[in-house]
């Protein structure tokens, strides 16, 4: 059955065209409503009851859903093109836009992966004294609660809750899981007249607990605490903050799912090898702390991980890939908005990035402003610091003229700023902006007022890797350039050889995470290609002569696809069985230091062993008159009965 679109002009405010949008994504639009969630909500239940429908309505989507209920059918799919198109200044050219929007909007769902967090009310409570037992005293009825005191002091006996001292010295976990160490340990001691009595103070008490609520004051004991589940932070001075986390604590009782954000594939992770730092830069940007070093390859908390995808968009090799969705299902999205948009007869149209708050701001400059111009296609994502330059470039090469990217107060701002410059310094050009406007009557103002640009004239589709597709985009966006110069920390490059320095020890070619330097089984060669170099840095790391340094660019010749030959050396011929081996300038040099200035080759016969292949030098060691293989006759193995026979002469 085909799926039937419910389009409504919401009380003759919009005009969608009914016939574009199922001319070009196929869709059979069910005539058109006015008031399709008011007064013709009727018609609205019996068109769902027809069959699978999908309702152009994203801000009623409640009330259809609890309508889908009673009436006993499925929930019916929803896209946005009020907001996102119908309400704008620019609306009568926006018909293009709006079965873009359409027809993403009918892309199949990627299901994400979770995993279950049991929390059983385990609530710890630290802070001062008045603050802590009050809160206490809210929860203690929903919550297991106890309370952690500053230092001791006087409390009630036969509390619901119990009651502790210390300060925790260190604090791990996430919700369900929480882990902590308490040094300076006092408990209540129970029983008693008069004043509370406490036990003595010990240090290195541990504990656990799925709920740290925190009013101390102090500052948080989290990196980005606002990410971590399960650490509720307030100020004991406003209560305005402390209820607000009261009431979250109450709801943090139960099962629940904890997507898994990203996936990590440990081959293919460029952080070091045989204990030499290489690349950090997924470390060094996760704002919770969730990715740590576990050796050669990074390790990530899915716990503690909260999605926000800069390790995707910063990961050299593709260890790290966002998976909630995967980066495939984004190329295909921005695919089927650019190609759409000029199926529909559009025009170099725009692309604005945003996240929920972007959402938020696009709805209310739609509702009291100028709404977003007719070519400008928002698309929504839940991890904005994940949309990296790869995201970029293939938003420019599939047909849109520019993307911006609309920022939250909360985003990455350091993440998106390195991806940006790296997508512009492979483009030329400034097609790719940051906007940062809290204001939604800016936000159109910046986006009506913007210079016009235009789109690749030829689109690519993108398709592979995040490493591919930038490639593709590149040639794409640059035919006539060989070679692009770009950004330091930049994941493409070449790796440059001082060939007066390198000894062709090839420790580089050993360590290399990604195969880029190779040697030749057959000649001593340095081989490099250079299409597969992640400018970790390890080579650099690791070279004993620190002969190789790195150049950020990206090759957009046929050649980056080959090997090449970095430095190269003649052979040494045996000087017994001519067999090649080693380079000529290396035995050349241990002769020079070793031949007749070492005990061990100070003879003629000794150093001429130096120039010999491994063959020839074990044979000429074995008839020499010193040979460590000679020696006597092999004792006799002894048996059972040699001790035996032994015993009985005795």
């Amino acid at each position: 059955m085909t799926r039937k679109l419910i389009l409504c002009d919401c009380l003759g405010s919009q005009s969608p065209d009914a016939g574009t949008i199922t001319r070009v994504t196929g869709l059979d639009c069910a005539g058109m409503l006015t008031d399709a969630c008011g007064g013709q909500i009727d018609h609205t239940a019996r068109l769902m009851q027809d069959g699978d429908v999908m309702i152009a309505c994203q801000q009623m989507a409640g009330l259809f859903t609890d309508l889908a209920a009673e009436i006993g059918v499925d929930t019916p799919a929803f896209v946005d093109i009020r907001d996102r198109s119908g309400w704008s200044d620019g609306a009568e050219a926006a018909h293009p836009k709006t079965a873009a929007l359409v027809a993403e909007a009918l892309l199949p769902a990627t299901a994400g992966k979770s995993v279950d967090i049991v929390s059983e009310g385990v609530c710890l409570i630290t802070g001062p004294a008045d603050a802590a037992l009050a809160a206490a005293q809210e929860l203690c009825e929903s919550l297991s609660v106890t309370v952690l005191l500053d230092a001791p002091a006087p409390v009630d006996h036969g509390q619901s809750f119990d009651v502790v001292a210390g300060r925790i010295a260190r604090a791990s976990g996430t919700l369900g899981q929480f882990s902590l160490r308490i040094d300076g340990f006092c408990q209540v001691i129970q029983g008693g007249r008069g004043d509370t009595g406490w036990s003595d103070p010990r240090d290195g008490a541990m504990t656990e607990c799925d709920i740290l609520l925190d009013l101390s004051g102090a500052p948080a004991r989290f990196s980005a605490h606002e990410k971590r589940d399960g650490y509720l932070r307030a100020d004991p001075r406003n209560p305005g903050e402390v209820s607000r986390v009261l009431l979250e604590a109450v709801q943090l009782t139960g099962t629940f799912e904890k997507p898994l954000y990203v996936r990590l594939e440990e081959s293919l992770c460029a952080h070091s090898r045989a204990e030499k730092p290489a690349c950090s830069k997924c470390l060094n940007a996760c704002p919770t702390g969730a990715i740590t070093s576990a050796g050669e390859h990074v390790a990530i908390d899915p716990m503690i991980c909260a999605g926000c995808g800069a390790c995707s968009a910063l990961c050299p090799s593709g260890a790290i890939s966002y998976d909630a969705p995967p980066v495939s299902t984004v190329f295909s999205r921005l695919n089927t908005l650019a190609s759409t948009y000029r199926k529909a007869g559009g025009t170099d149209p725009r692309l604005l990035v945003h996240d929920g708050y972007g959402r938020e701001m696009i709805s209310l400059a739609a509702r009291h402003g100028r709404g977003l111009p007719a070519d400008v296609i928002p698309m929504e994502t839940d991890a904005l610091a994940g949309f990296g330059h790869a995201e970029m470039l293939a938003a420019l090469a599939c047909g849109f003229a520019t993307v911006s990217i609309l920022l939250a107060p909360k985003s990455d701002r350091e993440v998106l700023t390195s991806e940006t410059a790296l997508a512009n310094a492979v483009t030329g050009e400034p097609t790719v902006a940051l906007l940062d406007v809290n204001d939604p009557d800016a936000l159109s103002d910046t986006l009506f007022d913007a210079a016009a640009t235009t789109a690749l004239s030829d689109p690519v589709l993108p398709i592979g890797t995040r490493r591919q597709v930038t490639r593709l985009a590149a040639r794409a966006l640059r035919p006539d350039t060989e070679a692009l110069a770009l950004p330091e920390a930049a994941p493409y490059g070449a790796v440059l050889v001082d060939t007066d320095a390198c000894t062709l020890c090839l420790a580089c070619v050993s360590l290399c995470p990604s195969g880029a330097l190779g040697d030749n089984a057959d000649l001593p060669q340095l081989r490099f290609q250079e299409d597969a170099c992640l400018q970790c840095g390890l080579c650099s790391n690791v070279c004993p002569e620190k002969a190789i340094t790195l150049e950020p660019r990206l090759d957009l010749t046929d050649a980056a696809f080959t090997q090449k030959v970095l430095h190269e050396e003649d052979p040494f011929a045996c000087v017994e069985c001519g067999t090649l081996f080693g380079t000529k300038s290396t035995v050349e040099r241990i002769m020079e230091k070793l031949a007749g200035n070492h005990h061990m080759f100070a003879t003629s016969d000794a150093a001429r062993m130096i120039q010999m292949c491994d063959n020839c030098r074990i044979q000429a060691q074995y008839h020499s008159e010193n040979n460590p293989f000679s020696g006597g006759e092999k004792p006799r193995v002894r048996t059972t009965d040699d001790y035996l026979s032994k015993r009985r002469d005795h």
